[in-house]
């Protein structure tokens, strides 16, 4: 995978690679993530959810699924350490991408407290960008790169549901709603945009395969159960397929 453009491996101090990471994050995917979010705030708006806890759910929680959940749980009344364990569940889908993405934030100094922070980043968005950007960064950029590429998503993502909430009145619901898909459409597209190998295309065909055999699952299990699946297939698959390619 060629490196992206501006991302030379020159040594530069943390804040340096920090406002770069910021910048990354002016991008397409930052685009979708603001439209994405501008219909979360009008569903926040027409549940009546506050604005400012809807915005702490976008901080602290940033991954739409688990906050439609919260948001959706807490509306109808449903006891809170179900709504709790609900967007638990939802959220373990997330820890495959933390955990394979973790290799490339850190630094030749570790740094626990602030490898932690950036895992907290790691939802779709960071997790395709991060792979296609940081294996071209040198070792010492990693971590304050995520951290500002995080920072930047997260900021725009909480300006979507601020706007959303205020113009919720002139926002019809069904482009609420439409507003919302904007997100896994965007990631299909990111994850066939770096898809090199036959490994990613296993990977891709297995996980669109399997959905519609889970989708009936609640709880994020779904993605969860599609992904893992989809994605152990496709490398065992891709292994195998390797070695009859070599040559003997």
């Amino acid at each position: 995978m060629s490196a992206p453009p501006d991302f030379h491996p020159a040594h530069h101090a943390p804040a340096v690679w920090f406002l770069k990471g910021l910048k990354a994050g002016l991008s397409v995917p930052a685009i979708v993530l603001f439209a994405s979010y501008l219909g979360f705030g009008a569903v926040l708006q027409s549940v009546g959810f506050p604005i400012g806890a809807g915005l702490v759910s976008t901080l602290l929680v940033w991954a739409l699924p688990a906050q439609l959940i919260l948001i959706g749980g807490i509306a109808a009344g449903t006891a809170l350490p179900a709504v709790a364990l609900a967007v638990a569940i939802s959220s373990i889908r997330l820890l495959p991408m933390v955990v394979s993405v973790a290799p490339y934030i850190r630094g030749p100094r570790r740094s626990l407290f602030w490898e932690l922070v950036s895992a907290h980043y790691v939802a779709m968005t960071v997790w395709l960008e991060g792979l296609r950007m940081l294996p071209h960064l040198p070792g010492e950029a990693r971590l304050p790169f995520t951290l500002g590429l995080g920072n930047m998503l997260v900021s725009i993502s909480m300006m979507g549901t601020l706007a959303g909430f205020l113009v919720a009145g002139e926002l019809p619901t069904p482009l609420a709603a439409g507003l919302l898909l904007l997100t896994p459409l965007s990631f299909t597209v990111l994850m066939v945009r770096n898809a090199t190998g036959p490994t990613d295309w296993l990977a891709l065909a297995a996980g669109f395969l399997l959905m519609p055999a889970t989708l009936r699952l609640e709880g994020g299990l779904d993605l969860m159960i599609a992904g893992i699946g989809g994605g152990t297939f496709a490398y065992v698959a891709g292994r195998l397929l390797e070695r009859r390619r070599r040559p003997s």
